[in-house]
């Protein structure tokens, strides 16, 4: 049975301040979720889910249903605000999506294989897809789950902080924790310039470079997604009226490792990694995808 790819692509985009997620990047008018799907099926998988916001929907079928036909099976999840809120909650007074462990959990009608989880803005690289594919083929155990890490310092913006989940691992590359860190980057000023330190209300924590981070590719099995509702269920209760908050797959992990209820198995890539947080990010990741194709990783079109 072929993996299926859950694309989280209903962002905002408030920094980038656009749709990013659409926005063109590669030598012929790609954009970042181009090559995720093309590395995505190289890697054998049989179909993507794009989870989006209802007012993309046309957008995102006008751009990518003619070139994928007859490549990948391709469905599309509403992230809606109300999506999966208790009943009881009644209306919630937001207007920001409820975050990446939400979306995932929107895609639960779509999806009936392991699966892969990536950000539409993201670029991974080939390994990794062909990595997370072998395990979600191969791994049977519907407990254990996985992700594919990427050193700290190759994940960085140079125009301001990113958000990362920062991992702690156990002695067999099992995840230990995964904590989503909102504010990290590389201090540019004085006697610590170069480190790189996240930020917190108590002050500043240093990171070591080779520290492993989520960059939202994660692995599951379809069995998780009961567990996720359980979670979202609380988490909603416990933050319905903060229109702000949001519920982060590195929670929904972490909160499965500490109850017993499941392991993730992290794998360290050595792929290229590059993304697009802030406008001023565009021109590097548009001269990335120009070597790429110059190097011959890809042809010169990819469709």
């Amino acid at each position: 049975m072929q993996p299926t790819l859950l694309i989280l692509a209903a962002g905002i985009g408030s920094r980038y301040g656009g749709i990013k997620q659409l926005d063109q990047f590669g030598p012929n008018g790609e954009t970042i979720i181009d090559y995720s799907l093309y590395d995505a099926i190289r890697a054998g998988f049989g179909k993507v889910v794009f989870i989006i916001r209802e007012e993309l929907r046309k957008d995102f079928e006008e751009i990518f249903l003619p070139k994928l036909a007859g490549k990948i099976e391709v469905d599309f999840a509403i992230q809606a605000l109300d999506s999966y809120v208790p009943e009881e909650l009644g209306t919630i007074q937001r207007t920001k999506p409820w975050g990446t462990g939400h979306a995932m959990l929107c895609a639960w009608k779509q999806t009936d294989t392991p699966f892969a989880v990536i950000n539409a803005d993201d670029f991974y690289g080939q390994e990794a897809f062909r990595i997370l594919a072998d395990f979600l083929v191969n791994n049977t155990d519907d407990k254990m789950h996985a992700l594919v890490g990427y050193e700290v310092q190759n994940t960085l913006s140079d125009y301001g902080s990113v958000s990362r989940g920062v991992c702690d691992l156990n002695a067999d590359e099992t995840l230990s924790s995964v904590i989503e860190r909102t504010k990290i980057y590389r201090q540019s000023e004085g006697d610590d310039a170069g480190q790189i330190v996240f930020e917190e209300a108590d002050g500043l924590t240093v990171l070591a470079p080779d520290t492993p981070v989520s960059m939202n590719f994660w692995g599951f099995k379809p069995a998780v997604f009961p567990l996720v509702e359980e979670q979202f269920a609380d988490y909603a209760h416990a933050n319905y009226n903060a229109p702000k908050a949001e519920f982060y797959i590195p929670t929904i992990m972490t909160n499965l490792i500490q109850r017993n209820q499941g392991q993730c198995q992290v794998f360290r890539s050595q792929s290229e990694w590059f993304g697009v947080t802030y406008p001023d990010d565009k021109p590097l990741v548009q001269a990335s995808f120009k070597r790429l194709h110059e190097e011959g990783k890809y042809p010169e079109r990819l469709w």
